[in-house]
């Protein structure tokens, strides 16, 4: 890229793969979102037929059915972003050495060397503490976003206050464990897979709010509650 920045390039590379999956992305957002809102009339259904697993599992696929929800889209995206996710880390971690750069392709000019300097202040080829808590961070809002505010899942209380008050705690816990297990895993990896995490969650975001504006999900929800 013009500069030769490792970083920028990491930055365009990331927008360039979200730009590619978005027809796929933006389904797996929407039913990402519709399935969080349908989780206390899931959760309803589960104790009102406790005894009876296979009335619960009929009653959940009628309610997928009649939000056109794909239970297995959000799986089919992770597996398709498993592959790209796995052959950018072992680039970062093995592939920047000067021995490697011979697996370029021919008509890539092979560089003596690759300056891992980020705008000439962040070295994208060691642990950046900053940029790991930073991508935290923006997971959390990331997360945050697609599930129901605290004073929406009051409003669908249910018989059983309990089992509503449990659900939303568990909500909660998971929009903080996310972010500590990035923590953990970023800890000590080259900052170069931090910066990819934090543009993948800052492109996340955009297109999140993007695509949640244009499908009005929370209207979509009351609905679906209303019935």
């Amino acid at each position: 890229v013009p500069g030769h920045d490792f970083g920028i390039a990491i930055i365009l590379l990331t927008i360039l793969i979200r730009i590619i999956l978005h027809p796929l992305l933006s389904e797996s957002i929407r039913v990402q979102k519709i399935t969080n809102d349908l989780q206390p009339k899931i959760k309803e259904i589960q104790e009102k037929h406790k005894h009876d697993k296979e009335k619960q599992a009929i009653l959940q696929m009628e309610l997928f059915k009649e939000n056109n929800v794909n239970i297995f889209s959000g799986f089919f995206i992770a597996l398709l972003q498993l592959p790209i996710l796995t052959a950018i880390y072992q680039v970062f971690l093995h592939g920047l050495e000067s021995g490697t750069l011979h697996y370029l392709y021919p008509f890539v000019r092979h560089p003596e060397t690759i300056n891992p300097l980020f705008l000439n202040w962040i070295n994208l080829s060691k642990p950046s503490p900053i940029m790991v808590i930073a991508g935290a961070i923006l997971q959390f809002f990331q997360s945050k976003m697609l599930y129901p505010s605290s004073s929406k899942i009051s409003n669908k209380t249910t018989k059983d206050n309990k089992q509503t008050a449990a659900f939303a705690a568990a909500q909660q816990q998971m929009l903080y464990i996310m972010p500590i297990f990035t923590i953990i895993i970023f800890w000590n990896f080259p900052a170069a897979m931090s910066l990819y995490w934090i543009m993948n969650s800052i492109c996340a975001i955009i297109q999140q709010k993007m695509i949640l504006r244009k499908l009005n999900i929370p209207k979509l929800s009351n609905q679906t509650n209303s019935k």
